[in-house]
């Protein structure tokens, strides 16, 4: 029996889509490096670990934004139709 792969369907993007995510990823980058400046100040170790979690959580979302670009195409400009 052979193994079953999943078929990788590429998803084609605009550039300025891909533009949009590529700056979503930047500021969640900059956000989890903030937040996590942010945990050093905190007393409380319930209220550090919940920014850990969330620091956790911005990085975790930005790689899948890059993961997401990685896979994707840029849609080709289609001509413009004259009337």
């Amino acid at each position: 029996m052979s193994p079953v792969h999943p078929v990788q369907d590429s998803v084609e993007i605009s550039p300025r889509f891909r533009q949009s995510i590529q700056d979503r990823i930047t500021r969640l980058e900059q956000d989890a490096e903030c937040d996590e400046a942010q945990a050093a100040r905190l007393d409380n170790d319930d209220h550090i670990r919940r920014q850990m979690l969330l620091v956790a959580v911005q990085r975790a979302e930005a790689l899948r934004m890059r993961l997401f670009l990685h896979h994707a195409r840029n849609r080709a400009d289609r001509p413009l139709i004259s009337l």
